[in-house]
């Protein structure tokens, strides 16, 4: 295997004259000069994926003119991108690896392109919809595919750093969108965002194409554990998918990661709306959400590393849940009450912190999977609750906010389901995640 090369000629006679009088070799080098490129292009291409989910938000307060896009509408217009995962989210995470996950990438990232640019035609709401629809889909892909990839392509003892970095695309790519928007809109307009970031993928897929080995390379190299290789024929069997779903693991994992999204999506993607209804300038709303959202990043890193550290996950799960909770009160429910800057810090805080969630949720979907074999089987069902969580919420909390007071009485939904998803994760970490032995040694 091509990111294997190196590390087998260490054993080559002619090697070791060149180390006489040098400095100690370091334990993999080439793994650093060989294996940075394709794990940077396979965090690239998620981070363009979300670009697509955050390019929206932006677009809203022109949609609305120009379209004439209703409140709730645009609930729907922010959600139906995750229709796909919601829908699809299991049987394309068990279908990316026996298709092959680069072309399951590669296909995502042309489907962006295709589904972007029929979106500049769109002359309704309707139209638009559809087109989200058909992004919603690519965007799965591409998240189902490029972790994956990872784990087959990164040395075990980096596999931790690595996939908790691959937690941070979704903010990422987020706060880029939501940074770049209001200044891209303003130039080339709402249709011109959509085409330059159809552009965008087409070379991420053009660049992934060149970089990434064919599948038929990634399907024989070693499994996560490293304990020998793997062939297509070795894909989740029927039984470790039954098994799998039988448990309660998986579908608390699932439900507790959808009650997180449905909040962060809704208060992140109608924040440059509320925004605009408050006098804010586009391109001063684009830059606060943009921070806010790439806040969810920093938290998302700083849970890997006290994972890493020993810090229970149940903590970090109830602080992130709370911060979410008391963020958006005070962001919402006093508005009326305290400054401005108090209430974006405490944007910052649900975002921020609440980052906390979604990595730790990430660690917890090892433990869950008894058998490694069902690590597809939980991913998919993972994107699916996530995805569910951000089709459901933002409708929800704009139906609320429409029939009770307006903007204010946001927090009661997103609290809401703050309070769902501490609930789901308390019950997680006591009756799965600690007895993790247990589990496994019970394991199909």
């Amino acid at each position: 295997m091509w990111w294997r090369l190196g590390a087998g000629s260490r054993a080559a006679p002619e090697a070791r004259p060149r180390r006489v009088n040098s400095a100690p070799p370091q334990p993999h080098p080439p793994h650093v000069q060989s294996l940075p490129p394709a794990e940077w292009l396979l965090l690239g291409c998620g981070v363009v994926a979300a670009m697509h989910v955050g390019k929206l938000p932006p677009a809203l307060p022109v949609l609305r003119q120009q379209l004439g896009v209703s409140l709730v509408e645009a609930g729907f217009l922010l959600s139906t991108v995750q229709l796909g995962s919601m829908l699809l989210g299991l049987a394309l995470g068990l279908g990316a690896h026996r298709f092959g996950l680069r072309r399951s990438l590669l296909g995502g990232l042309w489907l962006l392109v295709l589904a972007s640019l029929a979106g500049t035609q769109a002359t309704s709401a309707q139209g638009l919809l559809a087109a989200r629809a058909a992004e919603g889909v690519g965007v799965l892909l591409v998240a189902l595919s490029a972790p994956s990839l990872l784990r087959r392509i990164v040395p075990a003892h980096r596999q931790s750093l690595r996939l908790g970095l691959w937690g941070t695309y979704m903010p990422t790519g987020t706060g880029l969108a939501l940074l770049l928007g209001p200044l891209a809109i303003a130039t080339v307009g709402w249709a011109g965002w959509w085409a330059g970031l159809a552009l965008l993928s087409a070379s991420m897929a053009v660049a992934a194409s060149a970089v990434l080995p064919p599948d038929e390379k990634a399907e024989s190299a070693r499994p996560q554990g490293g304990s020998g290789p793997v062939s297509p024929s070795t894909s989740t069997s029927a039984s470790t998918f039954t098994a799998t779903l039988s448990r309660s693991g998986p579908w608390l994992l699932a439900l507790s990661f959808g009650a997180y999204s449905a909040q962060w999506l809704t208060v992140i993607g109608f924040l440059p709306t509320v925004y605009a209804e408050a006098g804010v300038a586009p391109g001063t709303a684009g830059l606060l959400t943009a921070v806010a959202a790439l806040a969810n990043a920093g938290g998302n890193v700083a849970g890997g590393r006290a994972l890493h550290r020993g810090v229970p996950a149940r903590m970090l799960l109830m602080c992130g849940f709370a911060a979410m909770a008391g963020g958006a009160f005070v962001a919402f429910a006093l508005q009326d009450a305290v400054g401005f800057s108090v209430r974006y810090a405490a944007v910052l805080v649900f975002s921020g912190v609440g980052g906390l969630v979604p990595a730790t949720l990430f660690a917890l979907g090892g433990q869950v999977a008894a058998d490694p074999r069902a690590m597809p089987v939980v991913v998919g069902l993972l994107t699916q609750g996530t995805g569910a969580g951000q089709f459901l919420g933002p409708p929800a909390a704009a139906w609320w906010a429409a029939g009770h007071g307006g903007w204010s009485q946001t927090w009661v939904a997103t609290g809401s389901a703050a309070l769902v998803g501490a609930l789901l994760a308390w019950v997680l970490c006591h009756r799965v995640a600690r007895p993790t032995a247990r589990a496994q040694r019970a394991g199909p």
